[in-house]
């Protein structure tokens, strides 16, 4: 299957649209007529995940984090971003992209059924029309009152995640919360506006955290990696169910930092 016709495909799935102006989605690297019979699904376009490519034959990688954010004025084998450059162009495997146009159209709701939330509304609105509203995460009411604690091993369970970072107390009973995949600090004000009692999200600061419980809202913390990796699993259902021809891989690469 020619990269184009994939591209095209994974416009349809999460339009570029939806991506925000700071970000690099799409296609970053490789030749819209290469025949593509190989994908490899990461989260990021990491060294290990370059070698794991080349062992696994794929001729594509397609991740949810950019591997490219910044303009590059060089290319050469001593910088980083130089160095995968080189190594994937030697290899011929393209690189595409699927960051913020994901996390709208894709992420969201995707994080949001796991939990079975009920009622879901867009926690932070990126985009409106006369039909739907889009943005990043999800609110929404469980199937029914918990306890933090249980809802901490609901999160563990569900996104099978080795340990998290609870704030708040563990014995106090939720209903309404906000999910966020990756590093959604910035939505805290979002969720305490829409009178959520616990945001689920990663890479929340000690301060931000301070802030939050003085406002009334608890936090988990289930890292960045920790919520985004259901890009992989929701990526290689589509090309299984929409794309055949391409034998979808899932990479073995895990998230920076052990659970201990």
């Amino acid at each position: 299957m020619r990269l184009g016709e994939i591209l095209d495909r994974l416009e349809q799935l999460s339009p570029a649209s939806f991506a925000m102006d700071w970000d690099n989605s799409g296609f970053l690297l490789g030749d819209r007529d290469a025949e593509i019979q190989r994908v490899l699904i990461s989260v990021d376009v990491t060294k290990d995940v370059i070698r794991e490519a080349i062992e696994k034959r794929a001729d594509l990688i397609l991740a949810h984090h950019p591997m490219i954010f910044k303009p590059v004025s060089r290319i050469v084998k001593e910088d980083v971003i130089g160095e995968k450059i080189l190594t994937l162009a030697q290899n011929h495997i393209n690189v595409v992209c699927m960051h913020t146009n994901f996390d709208v159209i894709g992420m969201a709701d995707e994080v949001a059924d796991r939990l079975s939330l009920k009622h879901k509304k867009v926690l932070d609105v990126t985009f409106e029309d006369d039909i739907a509203k889009e943005g990043f995460g999800r609110t929404g009411l469980l199937p029914r009152e918990m306890s933090l604690k249980e809802l901490v091993n609901q999160v563990k369970l569900k996104f099978d995640i080795p340990g998290v970072i609870m704030y708040g107390d563990g014995d106090a009973i939720v209903e309404k919360v906000a999910i966020c995949g990756g590093s959604g600090k910035d939505f805290i004000p979002n969720a305490i506006e829409a009178k959520c009692q616990v945001l689920i999200t990663g890479d929340i600061s000690y301060h931000a955290a301070l802030d939050a419980l003085q406002d009334g809202l608890f936090l988990i913390d289930a890292g960045h990696f920790g919520i985004e990796k259901i890009f992989i699993p929701y990526m290689k259902d589509f090309f299984e169910r929409e794309m055949k021809q391409v034998y979808a891989l899932s990479s073995e690469q895990e998230q920076i930092g052990t659970f201990i």
